[in-house]
């Protein structure tokens, strides 16, 4: 049993899961560590209007003071965005922040471990960790958080920067269902199509509730992962998206960039190289799976 003197939930998101409302959680990595300043705080702000809009009520997690926060006000998703002493942290470090009472961001594992035992059963975020481009095998924490937690994630499939293959190899082993939305293979981030199938298309939001709910009543553990192109307008060209992954692997190689730091380093040194594409992607793909998110959290919460 979970106890509850960690987690403290705003009031709208109380109210919202009390009277059946659709809700959607969102990360707070992408914020504190994913995105420059000052897009990070415009974006925050941006997915949250983008949840509303759906109707659904959006819940940002972080860990404050030590508290699992799920629902930021103004001033939370301020700080966040601006302070400098804000931790990454994943699930195996919750009960740390916990314990020592820190200021931390959460990444796709631990929003999803906060937000299933806060009742939430939507997520939205850009893309999943993954397996990484080596030799030894690292695995992020994403995946088996993925593989337990009986959520609908809406994301643009893993993160360029992974092995994709052996990501997709992973998600099929674990027995995590791989939904393409409006498609049929499971987008690469800033790319459309990764030659990877997905196991089923929805094409609405209905779909995708009707799979979600009957995975539910077969008792089938995970999550139901639902992946959602980057609009078109704001896709990377394939040959352009290959020169700057190429030449942003070989910088963290020479600079000795490891764990944690690889991908913000990655995606950061892509955005520099690509003269912002990808960041535009990056918030163009955010900012869609939020307004996926939302409608499929109204479908679900529909009588």
């Amino acid at each position: 049993m979970t106890s509850s003197n960690f987690f403290q939930l705003s009031q709208e998101t109380t109210s919202a899961l009390a009277a059946n409302k659709p809700v959607v959680a969102l990360e707070s990595t992408v914020i504190a560590h994913g995105l420059p300043r000052p897009q990070n705080l415009e974006t925050a702000r941006r997915l949250e209007q983008i949840v509303r809009e759906q109707g659904a009520t959006p819940a940002t997690i972080a860990a404050l003071k030590g508290k699992l926060c799920v629902g930021l006000d103004a001033g939370q998703l301020e700080h966040l965005a601006t302070s400098a002493e804000i931790k990454k942290l994943s699930t195996r470090d919750l009960a740390i922040a916990a314990a020592h009472e820190w200021d931390g961001a959460t990444t796709v594992a631990s929003t999803m471990w906060i937000a299933h035992r806060a009742g939430i059963k939507v997520f939205a975020t850009g893309g999943i960790g993954g397996v990484h481009r080596r030799t030894l095998p690292d695995v992020s924490a994403d995946l088996p958080e993925l593989a337990r937690t009986p959520m609908i994630v809406v994301c643009s499939g893993a993160k360029i920067v992974l092995d994709l293959p052996s990501t997709r190899e992973w998600l099929e082993t674990y027995g995590i269902t791989v939904v393409g939305y409006g498609c049929d293979e499971m987008p690469a981030f800033y790319s459309r199509q990764s030659g990877l199938p997905a196991d089923l298309r929805c094409d609405t939001p209905e779909e995708v509730v009707t799979l979600f709910r009957t995975q539910r009543e077969l008792g089938v553990a995970g999550a139901l992962l639902v992946t959602v192109p980057v609009p078109v307008e704001s896709e990377i060209p394939r040959d352009t998206l290959n020169r700057i992954l190429d030449q942003s692997l070989r910088d963290a190689e020479q600079s000795k960039i490891t764990g944690r730091d690889l991908t913000p380093f990655l995606l950061a040194r892509m955005a520099r190289l690509s003269e912002g594409a990808t960041l535009g992607a990056n918030i163009a793909l955010l900012e869609n799976n939020a307004r996926v998110a939302g409608l499929i959290a109204a479908a679900l919460s529909a009588p």
